[in-house]
């Protein structure tokens, strides 16, 4: 191929379809396996454009938001998924994550590696409203998951309801009426045995 831009492009393309590889500890709603980083992406973008009317900003800039979840755990792809509840595997995750960001980001051309890096930090720096109801929404679908199959990954991993409430709680900057919702799982939750108190 004579054209670099594009043979970047396209093996960019090709490495990303590694992501539907990753595996989460989360299931599907229906229960009958786990979920892939892709699937939660692609839900993510989907949730994006549904739920936008519940961000604390009322201007945020969907379309950012859409490409900030599509491409936030991309990284994964080297760095691996890291359950949220694992205390030890959060230690050393944002340095193996940006190890992964400078592997993965080069392959594209130097302005769309320029453009996803920057995508990809706004998303775990949580500043802007649209970061801010991207990290939302990556907690709560997780959390949509667990309620609708009983807690499957909550009673797997013997994970608590003050856990929940801590993880989840940044949905009160981002997106609060969702976060008030949560709060009404959370407790539905325990009342129907699938989240210890």
């Amino acid at each position: 191929m004579n054209n670099e831009r594009l043979k970047r492009q396209i093996d960019f393309i090709a490495e990303i379809d590694k992501l539907k590889q990753v595996y989460r500890k989360t299931v599907l709603m229906d229960g009958s396996r786990n979920e892939n980083d892709a699937e939660h992406s692609w839900h993510l973008a989907v949730m994006a454009m549904i739920l936008s009317e519940y961000a604390s900003d009322k201007n945020i800039d969907v379309s950012r938001v859409i490409k900030m979840v599509l491409i936030h755990d991309l990284v994964e792809i080297y760095a691996g998924d890291t359950f949220c509840y694992d205390e030890k595997g959060n230690e050393d995750k944002a340095c193996r994550e940006q190890q992964a960001a400078d592997r993965l980001f080069s392959i594209l051309p130097r302005d769309q590696a320029e453009e996803f890096r920057s995508l990809w930090e706004e998303f775990e720096e949580r500043v802007t409203p649209e970061a801010r109801f991207a990290s939302s929404l990556d907690r709560f679908q997780p959390l949509l998951h667990n309620y609708n199959t009983h807690g499957h990954t909550w009673v797997k991993y013997g994970v608590k309801s003050n856990q929940v409430l801590k993880r989840n709680q940044p949905m009160a900057e981002g997106a609060p009426q969702l976060w008030e919702y949560v709060k009404e799982i959370i407790e539905d939750s325990i009342n129907k045995g699938y989240l210890e108190r």
